[in-house]
């Protein structure tokens, strides 16, 4: 007889195969597994969802022992036992009694990336942590624009999820680790004068067993070669390696990067740079098998199996009724009724009247003359009311379709004495009164949908802030955003008209603007077909004229006869200067409809222009659609490590935009959910300003479209924010006390178990191709300096590889230092692709978060003041003493071949930063922040000051050198003398000028790149007249000859005022000293 078969006891959890046989209970004891290394009972009731058992299993996990190491549930997914597997409860809205888990154990496991969401409810809460801000308030705060923002741009995400469902394990490799390749397949010039057969070695190490190979390759070898040759190397050193070589590829050691494809080795970036420093490159031979994106990408096919599929979506049906067109009014001048304003924050002492100005923009250029309204301040009321009819002498009509409706808020006061003019030809009114604009705000005349505003609107201002740098007291470049601020702020109640009753009008559609502007091309053909006899007037050529306008300063300054005239001859722009439309799109008058339907034309017809033309299309003097949709027509042929150069930029152009939707928008999204490395910038571009309150919506609805549309990068994306999270904290301790006592708060914070785990696995926010295992506490310190910043050390997660040193900042502003060094980045490869590899070490930097971010530390290199203090000469007088740092690089390059190639990278490097802080106007350069590595690279640190924004003190000027090129610095150039007529010194300076001149070639592109950073809110880059600095610097109007004799004069000046820099290098030594 068998034996009676019992249910097996575990304390009070019943543990039987028959849980689920018959009915099941009302009851179930569950047995729980915890990622923390406990078991642990609960109870439950049968019908309870997966969602409500994971939500009690941690809540009650986080009571027990060790509950610190317990998440959040949406970082959890529940596990069970079913059809002899173990599979993951993806589904969370089943009930218990439907998965019905074998003897009811059930296990909660961290989420991976192969994992998918159980649910939108779930990832949307994740989002809304990681924007930090709430997701659910700002769905209920949805326009019809946000609506029919997030449903196109969910569109597009959907469609390229599906794209990426069908990507090759491969395919998604280069997704998530995107290969960085040059864009010629040839050996650099530079390269191969140290490799004159073009052979090289490589070092691979086999992960296996650690052991290592040296191979020599040629130029054009590929990956799948060099682990052939890898392979054959391994089996006649008795290591019987029967794979193929298709089992196996090349990671660059020390980091998630891959030599990956048909490329021949030398086009990665990688190898190129390693050579370039008269390295090695080192390579890991890895199993293809152990490919994280090969494990994840056969689970997800799996996975994929069991989803049910997503139901399509269905067209919507477009209203068949044609609206009423802009064009088809009557001559009718545009007006709106001010019906007054509210909550207004104005000085009740001194402020007799308030007023109102109102002016209509397209980008900069103003349409018509301003209205204003004011009122008497009467009593202590802020509200001020006008019911005033507004009429302005622009045609409804002729109005762009990127109009801007402008207000701004104002107080008339009595002028203080210490402003009165001494002009005695002033009017009493001039020296009397001041109006003093006090806030705010723009608006579109049309909305998303093409349609004209009509009705009542209210509009919610921003302050005036004193750092607005305008000729106008309006605002046309700001946000078109209304505060969402709204108890604090003042409120303009407006109604606009139209004259058409309840009727819509519409601005005509692009095929009816493209229809007007043929018909109109077409009777010109015909009445140029009757003139044909007649004789053809003289004309100066195109040529001509465009020589009065090269480059970008000079455009503004155009003469209307110019204008007309090149407008005239719009169409031999087309056939002869494409290059040159920016130059046409001034002649346009955006006013005149029939001007903007003929370039509307013209731009279908127009070939596509270079990547550094059609990005000054992008900044905020060409707000026309038409033309924005021209240069991102142009920059889809950028490839991804252009982009990368360009995306800093890319994303500030975003505020220039009048729209939610808009084809810069569709572009960058698109483009990061390709490539998860610009993803994963796009990324921290965006959130680093989720704290200013006019971009929130929009950069929060494009952070929420790009991680619900890249699952898989939510979760290293919200482990670095955890980073940042605990280094905050770190950050506050540090300055609390002195140097010491902080560093030991520091470290033991560290130690903390706590803290520790938070740091585990995380990949590098400066640089995401490195990942780290942990934090090193014992070798993270707190910095000497004013806002106390850490330096931070993790270990690599190769144990081959050198640990990641990265300093952190709480208190400082790291955009200009992030735009400076990105405009390093710029001109290192303006001068490569001229032959000029000037040694450039520019580190990486990056803004998390308003006045928060990481800065890369670059080892093995020390600051002049430190070299100075080595050697014995640190002193107020040390500055002017030579040698110092000739006899550094001859104790660290003893060889006399070493100490020979050190000092070619210092000339090479000295050129570069030269130049380059000319150009850009780097200020504030002192012996603290110019750093010099041991193999001879020069280098700049601290971007605080830029675009000539000298330091002064009793206003006297403490920089008045073009650059930094002292005597210490001359002796080593000329190899320990100091003749300024040796050949040495001559081809520095050779250098130096070719340099230049390079940048200025170029010099569009530089204007351009800066004036699109106009609206990040730099104090230093706050308006146009802050870019006079680079025109006065690149001398744009000059003739080569003319630039070359003036960058001549400027090195002069920088060599025999040298005494200068070292005067001011010896006063800051001194400061420094009495505050040690």
């Amino acid at each position: 007889m068998p034996p009676q078969q019992q249910p097996t006891h575990i304390g009070q959890t019943m543990f039987s195969i028959y849980l689920w046989k018959n009915d099941p209970p009302d009851i179930v004891v569950l047995t729980c597994l915890i990622p923390n290394g406990l078991v642990m009972h609960l109870s439950v009731n049968s019908t309870a969802t997966i969602r409500e058992v994971k939500a009690e299993m941690v809540a009650q996990a986080k009571t027990r022992s060790m509950g610190y190491l317990i998440k959040e549930p949406c970082d959890y997914l529940l596990y069970g036992i079913a059809h002899y597997n173990i599979e993951p409860y993806t589904d969370e809205t089943k009930r218990l009694n439907e998965v019905q888990p074998y003897f009811g154990i059930l296990s909660l496991g961290e989420r991976t990336d192969t994992t998918s969401f159980s649910s939108d409810y779930e990832l949307t809460k994740m989002v809304s942590d990681i924007i930090g801000k709430s997701y659910d308030h700002q769905s209920t705060q949805g326009t019809p624009e946000v609506d029919h923002f997030r449903s196109k741009i969910t569109e597009i995400c959907d469609d390229i999820k599906l794209e990426r469902s069908k990507y090759t394990w491969q395919q998604r490799l280069l997704y998530e680790h995107p290969l960085r390749l040059a864009n010629s397949t040839a050996m650099p010039e530079l390269i191969r004068q140290r490799h004159p057969t073009s052979a090289f070695l490589i070092v691979v190490k086999n992960e296996n067993d650690q052991s290592t190979f040296t191979l020599s390759v040629l130029e054009h070898d590929t990956p799948l070669q060099l682990i052939e040759n890898t392979l054959q190397k391994m089996n006649r050193s008795q290591m019987k390696m029967n794979d193929r070589a298709t089992d196996y590829i090349l990671k660059v050691s020390g980091r998630d990067e891959y030599l990956f494809g048909d490329h021949p080795l030398i086009q990665f970036l990688y190898i190129q740079e390693t050579l370039s420093d008269a390295a090695v490159p080192n390579a890991v031979l890895r199993s293809v098998m152990r490919l994280e994106s090969y494990i994840n990408h056969y689970n997800d096919q799996s996975l994929a199996l069991k989803r049910p599929p997503k139901p399509e979506r269905q067209p919507t049906v477009a209203l068949t009724k044609t609206p009423t067109t802009l064009w088809d009014l009557e001559k009718r001048n545009f007006s709106l009724t001010l019906h007054g304003i509210t909550n207004v924050n104005f000085d009740r002492v001194r402020a007799f009247k308030v007023g109102v100005r109102v002016g209509l923009y397209h980008g900069e250029l103003k349409l018509c003359k301003h209205c204003s309204i004011d009122a008497p301040s009467s009593g202590n009321s802020p509200d001020f009311h006008f019911e005033h009819v507004l009429d302005f002498d622009m045609q409804m009509s002729m109005l762009p379709r990127m109009t801007r409706l402008c207000i701004v808020i104002y107080e008339v006061t009595k002028m203080s004495r210490s402003k009165k003019s001494s002009n005695n030809s002033s009017t009493l009114k001039d020296i009397s009164y001041n109006n003093n604009p006090l806030a705010w705000v723009n608006t579109t005349l049309f909305d998303f949908k093409n349609q004209l505003h009509h009705g009542r609107h209210t509009l919610y201002t921003w302050t005036y802030a004193d750092d607005i740098q305008l000729d106008e007291v309006l605002h046309p470049l700001g946000t078109v955003e209304s505060n969402p601020r709204k108890d604090g702020c003042a409120v303009v109640h407006l109604t606009f008209h139209h004259g058409s009753g309840s009727e819509q009008i519409c601005y005509p559609s692009e095929d009816e603007v493209l229809q007007y502007a043929a018909d109109r091309a077409r009777a010109r053909r015909d009445r140029q077909q009757l003139q044909m006899l007649e004789p053809e007037q003289p004309h100066q050529s195109l040529r001509e004229l465009l020589d009065n306008y090269k480059g970008k300063d000079k455009i503004d300054e155009m003469f209307d006869q110019d204008r007309n005239a090149m407008w005239e001859r719009r169409n031999d722009f087309l056939r002869e200067c494409p290059e040159e439309l920016s130059v046409l799109l001034h002649c346009v008058y955006w006013k005149e409809r029939d001007n903007v339907a003929d370039i509307w034309y013209l731009l279908k017809l127009w070939p596509l222009i270079s990547i550094e033309r059609s990005l000054e299309l992008l900044d905020y003097a060409y707000p026309d659609p038409a033309v924005r949709r021209f240069a991102i027509k142009c920059l889809s042929l950028l490839k991804d490590e252009e982009l990368l150069l360009y995306l800093l930029q890319l994303v500030q152009a975003i505020k220039h935009e009048s729209y939610l939707e808009n084809d810069l928008v569709i572009f960058l999204l698109e483009r990061a959910l390709r490539n998860q490395r610009i993803g994963h910038y796009f990324f921290w571009h965006l959130r680093s300003e989720m704290q200013t309150p006019c971009m929130q919506t929009r950069f929060g609805l494009l952070l929420e479209a790009y991680l619900k549309g890249c699952k898989q990068h939510v979760k290293p994306l919200r482990k670095q924010l955890e980073v940042l999270d605990k280094l905050k904290m770190g950050s506050v301790l540090a300055k609390k006390g002195s140097k010491e006592k902080v560093r030991t708060q520091l470290q033991k914070f560290l130690h903390n178990e706590h803290n520790n785990g938070v740091f585990q696995n995380i990949k590098n926010p400066l640089n995401p191709s490195f990942r780290c295992s942990r934090v090193t506490p014992d070798k993270c310190k707190v910095m000497d300096s004013k806002m106390r910043p850490l330096l931070v050390v993790f270990e690599n997660v190769d144990q081959t590889a050198s640990d990641v040193y990265i300093i952190f900042k709480n208190g400082d502003d790291l955009r200009q230092d992030m735009l400076t060094l990105q405009m390093l980045r710029v001109m290192d490869q303006l001068w490569k692709r001229e032959g000029m590899d000037l040694r450039m070490s520019i580190y990486n930097c990056i803004s998390m978060e308003q006045r928060l971010g990481m800065i890369e530390v670059v080892r093995y290199a020390e600051t002049i003041a430190n070299i100075q203090k080595e050697k014995g000469m640190f002193s107020a007088t040390s500055p002017f003493k030579k040698g110092s740092l000739y006899s550094w690089l001859k104790e660290h390059n003893k060889a006399p071949e070493k100490l020979n190639k050190a000092i070619k990278e210092f000339t090479l490097s000295c050129a570069g930063y030269c130049v380059a802080t000319y150009v850009l106007g780097v200020a504030d350069r002192h012996s603290d922040n110019i750093m010099v590595k041991r193999n001879g690279q020069l280098f700049h640190i601290d971007f605080g000051h830029i675009l000539g924004h000298f330091k002064e003190k009793f206003g006297v000027r403490r920089e008045r050198v073009p650059f930094v090129l002292t005597h210490d610095f001359v002796y080593v150039i000329n190899k320990g003398c100091i003749d300024r007529e040796a050949k040495e010194f001559c081809y520095f300076q050779k250098l130096c000028e070719r340099a230049f001149l390079t940048l200025r070639k170029h010099g569009c592109l530089i204007l351009s790149l800066f004036s699109m950073m106009i609206s990040t809110g730099l104090p230093e880059l706050s308006s146009k007249k802050d870019l006079n600095y680079l025109r006065e610097t690149l001398v744009l109007d000059y003739t080569e000859d003319e630039a070359r004799e003036h960058f001549q004069a400027k090195f002069s000046e920088a060599l025999a005022n040298s005494w200068k820099t070292s005067l001011n290098w010896a006063s800051h030594n001194f400061s420094k000293n009495n505050k040690q």
